[in-house]
């Protein structure tokens, strides 16, 4: 059974989206602020994430720039500007429904993101670089290599915008986060960059980690 998140301080919309989804058959954890769902977020095997943008303490904005990008999410909000609806889908939201909404269309969209999440490899490739779906191992050039958690964390967010910087700031975001893994600061971020790289360079000398000085960093192409 898939595990969805609902975060939704307004008790009665969030007592309607929990019915429709047990109706369906779905495990349903209960989160009211946006603090409380980066809590669950960190502690449970989350499928799906249905996010109201304004809550109390974090808002929904910022959860989507902190959850990893594997775990799909749709906004549940009454903001219906086009700005706000494109501003949270390039943010890395998965879809936007607005409230009011229609319970069928909303069932829809959930087993569309659930079928498409699915169907998506576990395990991130680019070029001759893989992250495996234990996500503890990485292969490069077809050699294994062993991954701490936040070493872990860190090639995954790398691997899935290989043409991008990723921030510190968001990389540290998603350790914070992140199951097991290390407490972490900038200092300890580079420190866990490096160590990455000390163990690719006992395969390979190529550099597969660029540091964008100022920013933070990107995969080299």
């Amino acid at each position: 059974m898939k595990k969805i998140l609902v975060v939704e301080d307004d008790n009665t919309i969030h007592k309607i989206i929990k019915e429709l989804l047990e109706k369906e058959h779905y495990i349903v954890v209960n989160a009211y602020s946006g603090t409380e769902a980066l809590t669950i977020i960190k502690n449970g095997n989350i499928d799906l994430i249905l996010l109201d943008l304004m809550l109390p303490g974090i808002n929904g904005e910022d959860i989507i720039k902190k959850v990893n990008k594997t775990i799909p999410i749709i906004v549940i909000s009454a903001k219906t500007s086009s700005i706000d609806k494109a501003k949270v889908l390039l943010d890395g939201a998965n879809d936007y429904i607005t409230k009011p909404f229609d319970k069928i269309e909303l069932l829809a969209r959930i087993q569309v993101q659930l079928r498409m999440n699915n169907k998506q490899s576990k395990n991130l490739k680019y070029k001759d670089i893989e992250l495996l779906e234990d996500n503890k191992t990485m292969k490069i050039q077809n050699t294994k290599i062993t991954l701490t958690r936040t070493e872990s964390t860190i090639m995954r967010e790398l691997l899935l915008n290989p043409n991008r910087v990723v921030t510190k700031t968001r990389l540290l975001d998603l350790i914070s986060i992140s199951i097991d893994a290390e407490n972490c600061d900038e200092s300890s971020l580079k420190v866990h960059i490096s160590n990455i790289r000390k163990k690719i360079r006992k395969i390979t000398q190529t550099e597969y980690i660029e540091s964008v000085w100022g920013i933070g960093f990107k995969i080299k192409e």
